[in-house]
């Protein structure tokens, strides 16, 4: 299985040592709109079918961070990108509201 797990604290030393990981917040515009993580590209659930050949550009086997709110729906986007062949897919654990409860930033 290509999908693995990641916690805050390992997320955002990730992000510190390479800027250009790929992230991705699944979640409504609405929900961005309140808050989200700098750093972040919106690419809501329910857009990602039509958002596929976007992503198509990218390596299938780089690393693609995914985040929603709890850490639900980021996982169905993780197994949407995995059934059109990505291979290096990692679901936000606790998503944005585990973020927050570490105290790190958002915006």
């Amino acid at each position: 299985m290509s999908i693995g797990s990641i916690g805050p604290k390992e997320l955002k030393k990730k992000m510190e040592q390479n800027p250009e990981t790929i992230l991705i917040d699944c979640r409504e515009q609405g929900e961005w709109d309140e808050h989200h993580v700098d750093g972040f590209t919106l690419i809501p659930l329910s857009c990602f079918e039509q958002s596929l050949k976007v992503l198509q550009e990218k390596d299938k086997d780089s690393e693609i961070h995914i985040m929603c709110r709890s850490g639900k729906r980021s996982l169905n986007a993780c197994m949407f990108l995995e059934e059109n062949g990505f291979n290096n897919l990692y679901n936000c654990e606790g998503g944005i509201l585990a973020w927050m409860e570490e105290g790190y930033e958002v915006k």
